[in-house]
């Protein structure tokens, strides 16, 4: 055995100047447990510039470092992977977190192994451990686990070789209701993630080619059995350098029920315009183009919907009253609401309709546009007309009436003309009411002029004069006006006989 040729030292100086160049770190121990040897990348990785500044021997090794397995546990005494090693056990890849015993805030990440290189006799010779610097990768994956359980999207990551879930963020949790530990450990298809996605097979294929996946719609089911309208995407990643993807999601489901929402107000509206019994069309507020047009309206202008719709009222003279049409358009435009505006309408027949008009702006798929509602007073008109000609035909002699039928007359006929008197009887001026007292008695202008020795001119002036301030525009009108307030002309015209 001793005749057997050895190594020259010169032959170990170059291996350890082979090592020394290597970007793993390598430490030799002797079998008595001193640190005889570290290469510069070791020693880096360990934050120190001298072989000294590790320990010395496998003791001080323990007192210069804290190492804890990545859930953050001690190892404990003997566990160290250079305790192992001098103890004659090899470690195959064991990573831990390191960090100087006077700083245990400074963290580092470690992946070591051990070789025991034995002499001619079998014996251990050399004691190393190799160890790989993991930190930045470490690192790396840190940052990429904060922002992705930081980010309010929603996200999931699945891995390839067995297409099961292995991370889900606090945003999908919160999106979908599941529990964490519901989620974790499924497969995309337990999950049902494409299951009612129009394009759920190309998505699956290009998953398990581990190929981008682009955006695309799917209906995501939900542990209470309903679902959730979803955008999703799929981007390859390595997690701890196993293949993975990360899938992120979108919700839709606010802008599907903000769509159905409108949709069903949508149909309410159409429903409501169209079944309504009072007349109403829409047009746009641009150049007020009739774009809809209800039953209603086609009933009461006798125009179909197709002769309406595409036109203008101008283009249809559909009032009678070019200057009020415009003066309600030009209201409109500048954003003020008509109610009840008194407009005649030419149908198409050549008849005649009043109507009540009243139009506001409202916005129509993005369009501003006016609705108009039409309201047919026509009969209600005439028949109040006819009533008030009636009222006053009668009260034009009303002396065989009880005074309390006179005055609810007199009522009737103020709530139908919608007119209230203007003046009261001590308005009225000694002329005015000697001119009031002739009207009562039925003289005519001719015979006021003889009565009162006043011109023919003077007395249309007075009657002008005394029509404007009761309020009136007839004679039977002014009769039954002073009547409603017991005033016949007895008083006046005695006045006047006794200064003849």
């Amino acid at each position: 055995m001793t005749d057997e040729p050895q190594p020259p030292d010169m032959n170990r100086n170059v291996l350890l100047e082979l090592v020394g160049s290597l970007s793993d770190g390598v430490i030799l121990i002797d079998p008595k447990g001193g640190i005889s040897w570290a290469n510069s990348s070791a020693l880096q990785m360990h934050r120190v510039s001298a072989i000294e500044e590790l320990g010395g021997d496998v003791a001080g090794y323990r007192k210069a470092f804290t190492l804890r397995y990545r859930n953050n546990h001690l190892l404990d005494e003997g566990q160290y992977p250079i305790e192992r090693l001098l103890d004659g056990e090899t470690v195959d890849e064991v990573t831990v977190n390191i960090s100087p015993a006077s700083d245990p805030e400074l963290v580092w990440v470690h992946t070591i192994r051990s070789l025991i290189i034995v002499d001619a006799s079998a014996r251990p010779d050399v004691l190393a451990l190799v160890i790989r610097d993991e930190t930045p990768l470490f690192e790396a994956e840190e940052r990429f686990e904060r922002a992705f359980n930081a980010n309010p999207a929603p996200g999931l990551i699945c891995r390839l070789d067995d297409l099961r879930f292995i991370r889900v963020n606090p945003g999908f949790v919160e999106m979908t209701n599941y529990a964490r530990e519901k989620v974790i450990g499924k497969t995309v298809n337990q999950l049902g993630l494409f299951d009612n996605c129009d394009t759920g097979e190309d998505a699956l294929s290009k998953l398990m080619e581990g190929r981008l996946i682009r955006q695309r719609e799917a209906l995501l089911p939900l542990p209470d059995g309903s679902d959730r309208l979803v955008i999703v995407a799929g981007e390859p990643i390595a997690v701890g350098e196993e293949p993975c993807m990360l899938f992120t999601f979108a919700d839709l489901d606010a802008r599907r029920k903000a769509q159905n929402a409108l949709r069903q107000s949508e149909e309410r509206f159409s429903k409501s315009f169209r079944l309504s019994p009072a007349a109403a069309a829409i047009s746009r507020l641009d150049d007020f183009v009739f774009t809809e047009v209800n039953d209603a309206f086609v009933q009461l202008t006798g125009y179909g919907g197709e002769e309406v719709i595409g036109k203008t009222a101008s283009e249809l003279h559909l009032w009678d009253n070019i200057a009020a049409r415009r003066a309600v358009e030009k209201k409109l435009t500048d954003a003020t609401v008509v109610r009840g505006e008194a407009m005649r309408m030419k149908q198409k027949d050549g008849g005649i309709a009043d109507c009540l008009v009243s139009a506001e702006r409202v916005e129509i798929n993005d369009q501003q546009c006016v609705i108009w509602s039409l309201q047919d007073i026509t009969e209600r008109k005439r028949s109040e007309e006819e009533l008030v000609e009636a009222i006053e035909s009668v009260m034009a002699d009303t002396s065989w009436f009880s005074r309390s039928v006179v005055d609810r007359l007199a009522t009737l006929r103020q709530v139908s003309s919608g007119k209230a008197p203007s003046a009261q009887l001590l308005d009225l001026s000694d002329r005015e009411k000697e001119i009031l007292a002739l009207i009562c008695r039925g003289q005519s202008d001719v015979e006021m002029s003889e009565t009162l020795r006043l011109s023919r001119n003077t007395i249309r002036n007075h009657v002008a004069s005394l029509y404007a301030k009761i309020g009136v525009n007839r004679r039977a009108a002014a009769v039954i006006w002073a009547r409603e307030r017991g005033f016949t002309g007895a008083t006046a015209s005695t006045r006047r006989g006794n200064s003849k």
